[in-house]
């Protein structure tokens, strides 16, 4: 592979913009990293690039097998994306982030509930991984982490951040945006110590299926691009 003509890598540096302008900036850390699903290799952003910097060149190719040989310039938590792209071939996108709603929702043994749209989205559909907070330097880790996201959404790193997937770029990302919102809006409604409603199982029902459908998230996607450009 040739990490300068990767034909996703546009969408994947738009993706990448779109993910520092909503929060995810921490420094150099994090990652997203993509592929055709189902293939054997994929393409990650290059360790000590943030979110706010990485352009076309900036990805590195990599392989999903446990023992291949990595790229100099792939990121040390290179073992996650492995291990999830191995146990997912739905999987098109990873986001790997330390998005601080998330991260402080992530040391809460709660779940997330559908207080907002983008909360029906996530409720049932987030795991909770707690065996380390460390980084994700193997492969045993990664798969762990893997199993506890299982065929879900997203997971949650304890005192970590969290981990996104989705079917394309754009899923990903606009998920992992989401997932951000979400964390952020119960914190804000938890710090108030007043009940609060959420919505039934008809209504999350509904909004998976209008407000989360495929054009759906494209349309966020665009809107999200457009913004890049003010």
């Amino acid at each position: 592979m040739d990490k300068q003509t990767s034909p996703l890598a546009g969408l994947a540096v738009a993706g990448a913009r779109i993910l520092s302008r909503n929060g995810h900036d921490d420094f150099n850390q994090g990652q997203i990293s993509f592929r055709r699903p189902g293939a054997g290799d994929f393409h990650i952003k290059q360790a000590q690039t943030g979110f706010n910097e990485v352009d076309e060149h900036g990805f590195v190719p990599a392989e999903t097998r446990a023992d291949a040989a990595p790229d100099r310039l792939a990121p040390p938590e290179l073992p996650l994306h492995q291990a999830i792209y191995r146990a997912r071939p739905d999987v098109g996108c990873i986001v790997h982030s330390h998005a601080r709603a998330c991260l402080a929702f992530g040391a809460l043994e709660r779940d997330i509930e559908p207080i907002s749209h983008e909360g029906a989205l996530f409720q049932g559909d987030v795991g909770h991984f707690t065996e380390t907070s460390n980084t994700v330097l193997e492969q045993s880790v990664g798969e762990a982490i893997a199993g506890v996201l299982g065929d879900k959404i997203a997971v949650l790193l304890v005192n970590h951040g969290s981990v996104v997937v989705g079917k394309s770029i754009r899923h990903a990302v606009v998920f992992a945006t989401m997932l951000e919102r979400a964390a952020d809006l119960q914190l804000r409604l938890l710090a108030t110590g007043l009940p609060y409603s959420i919505s039934d199982a008809l209504d999350v029902k509904a909004k998976r299926e209008f407000v989360f459908a495929d054009l759906s998230v494209r349309s966020y996607w665009d809107h999200a691009v457009r913004q890049l450009s003010m």
